[in-house]
């Protein structure tokens, strides 16, 4: 299914999940949310997705979401695809906001599960639901996230979501452990019970080793050094497991500290202003930042990886 020229089921390399940029007062940073847009695209990032957990879409009022929405899809350009993110409690909003970003050029949207969701039927029958209000011709994507949302899918649930729901083009799964729903998917497609998705994985890219080996297309993720993800995903389509893993590797003991619940996004932030993408690492509130010992030890990991990768000297 296509939608503004772009086929979503065949997406593959690194989606970044973009932050949302914000002055010290709270007002969203127009300026860094453009250098940010360059800084992906320069880091070799296929596409884009935004307001999403991270981006602190919650935090955004709708004309907010809006603005900053025909911002970055025209700043991104049609070689950067734009996913938006478009969850919400009620599909009035969900509707207003999906349509108004596709008529500004995005690629598709994304859409989470809400917590409330306890069974299968409930699950499916959700994005059913989902997919009348905002329309068949809207992909979209699933995003299987239960230790945020709660609602735990099952390989054969997102099997039934894909095969029921065309406008399904793309799974952003981020269950942990999933390295074998990864697997199983991509086992109902090669038996032919299940058309094809794309598969970027999230987590903060945490298992992306292991994952692109089990038939993920690549990461769907905001790690701070999203070169380093796409040079992963790179190395692995080529064939080179070992160099792949050992860039990774190097690369492990940032990406675990960014990964901590609750701190994450005031550590990617921090890593973004520390390699200058971005003005300043303020989230809006509720939210905190990162406390002097913490910056400390971002400053340590970020010596340690210079050993390894040019990239953190220039922080």
């Amino acid at each position: 299914m296509q939608a503004n020229g772009i086929d979503l089921t065949k997406a593959s390399g690194v989606y970044v999940i973009a932050a949302t940029p914000f002055h010290d007062d709270g007002r969203i940073d127009t300026k860094s949310t453009d250098s940010m847009v360059d800084f992906y695209r320069a880091c070799g990032a296929n596409g884009l997705t935004i307001l999403g957990v991270m981006g602190e879409a919650p935090k955004l009022d709708q004309e907010e979401s809006v603005a900053l929405s025909k911002q970055i899809i025209a700043r991104a350009g049609s070689a950067m695809p734009v996913i938006v993110g478009v969850s919400a409690p009620g599909f009035a909003n969900m509707r207003s906001l999906a349509r108004t970003v596709m008529d500004a050029g995005a690629a598709g949207v994304m859409i989470a599960p809400p917590n409330t969701l306890r069974t299968d039927d409930q699950i499916v029958a959700y994005y059913k639901q989902a997919v009348d209000a905002i329309g068949d011709d809207v992909p979209f994507v699933i995003q299987d996230f239960p230790l945020t949302f709660s609602v735990v899918m099952t390989p054969k649930v997102i099997r039934s979501i894909v095969q029921e729901l065309p406008s399904c083009v793309m799974l952003k799964h981020e269950d942990w452990p999933g390295l074998e729903k990864i697997s199983t998917l991509r086992g109902f497609e090669s038996d032919g019970s299940m058309r094809h998705v794309s598969i970027l994985c999230g987590n903060g890219g945490l298992f992306l080793d292991f994952e692109c080996e089990r038939g993920a297309d690549g990461a769907m993720t905001g790690y701070a050094f999203p070169d380093m993800l796409v040079d992963v995903v790179k190395l692995q389509q080529a064939g080179k497991r070992d160099a792949a893993h050992d860039l990774f590797d190097a690369h492990l003991p940032l990406l675990r500290y960014e990964q901590q619940p609750g701190a994450g996004l005031a550590v990617r932030k921090y890593v973004l202003k520390k390699r200058g993408v971005i003005a300043s690492d303020a989230q809006r509130e509720p939210g905190a930042g990162l406390s002097a010992k913490a910056r400390a030890e971002v400053d340590y990991l970020f010596e340690r990886l210079a050993r390894h990768d040019a990239r953190a000297k220039a922080a």
